[in-house]
């Protein structure tokens, strides 16, 4: 699969943010906690160099927590402030608060040198579309303030968000970036909802995902769907089956008919794709530090 999408709008939401990032103390960039570096935005670097930085591994429930403990392990070591979240639970966000004052603890010390005491941190929060922003938002606030949804593009325009005296949220759009070097970093991000379903070639994606899961949780898709494994002919040695195989076997156990009794094998790719984005295949972590 070939992944290439940067909409006019990405242009727009980018030049905001290089207009309001001299607004702010902090960045906090939100992650994917299954896929780390492919859901980072390398233009955030760039972006918010000179400024106090804070990365939230979101949607850690869905990831597995060994991996989840070695990424924060891996951010750590390259400077950044780390912390686990379950944007959709309000009790994984006390520590976050904490994190934002000793993120910006030099400038709360200038200021108060200065005289300056009650005025509160300003933060962006930047992150690739659907990685979570406005839930996390929603959820530090403990109220709706900014739009939601299960799908990229959601959120337009930039909106300041207070949450108390002492933090100021900078709510923006989800960007990417202009060209993908690596095709694999695509994939992930299409495997998370980063894009644009419409766009891409669903059961492609189902399939390339099958590959994966299979390629690092040998077992789990039988184990969800019921789907049987071939054998080799005359033995007992498994063989994994080919990924349209094993979707169309998907189809099967699910029912996925079209008329005729002929399977849908599109109905299952979207069913998959859905039960792995909101963690119905348990939790999947599909990307590394190479320094553990």
């Amino acid at each position: 699969m070939h992944f290439q999408w940067y909409p006019g709008h990405m242009t727009k939401a980018k030049r905001m943010m290089q207009e309001n990032i001299k607004l702010v103390d902090l960045v906090i960039e939100l992650v994917d906690a299954r896929i780390p570096l492919s859901s980072r935005n390398p233009d955030i670097d760039e972006l918010g160099k000179n400024k106090a930085r804070l990365i939230l591994l979101n949607k850690s429930d869905l990831a597995q927590e060994q991996w989840n403990d070695a990424w924060e392990a891996y951010f750590r070591s390259k400077g950044y402030l780390v912390a686990k979240v379950n944007s959709k639970k309000n009790s994984s966000m006390k520590p976050v608060h904490g994190v934002i004052q000793e993120a910006c603890k030099e400038k709360l010390e200038r200021d108060r040198k200065r005289g300056i005491l009650n005025r509160p941190v300003r933060a962006m929060v930047v992150g690739i579309p659907n990685v979570g922003k406005s839930t996390f938002i929603n959820s530090l606030a403990g109220k709706a303030c900014a739009k939601t949804g299960n799908k990229p593009g959601v959120t337009k325009g930039k909106q300041w968000i207070r949450l108390n005296k002492q933090v100021e949220l900078l709510d923006t759009p989800g960007i990417l970036w202009p060209k993908f070097e690596d095709q694999t970093v695509g994939l992930m991000m299409a495997f998370i909802g980063s894009m644009k379903d419409e766009l891409l070639n669903t059961e492609e994606l189902a399939a390339e995902l099958i590959r994966v899961v299979e390629a690092n949780y040998p077992g789990t898709l039988k184990e969800k769907y019921r789907v049987e494994r071939s054998e080799e002919a005359g033995g007992n040695t498994e063989v994994k089956p080919k990924p349209y195989q094993m979707l169309e076997q998907i189809a099967r156990s699910r029912h996925c008919l079209l008329r005729g009794n002929e399977l849908d094998t599109e109905k299952a790719a979207i069913l998959l794709l859905d039960d792995f984005r909101n963690g119905r295949l348990g939790r999947l972590t599909l990307e590394y530090p190479k320094e553990v």
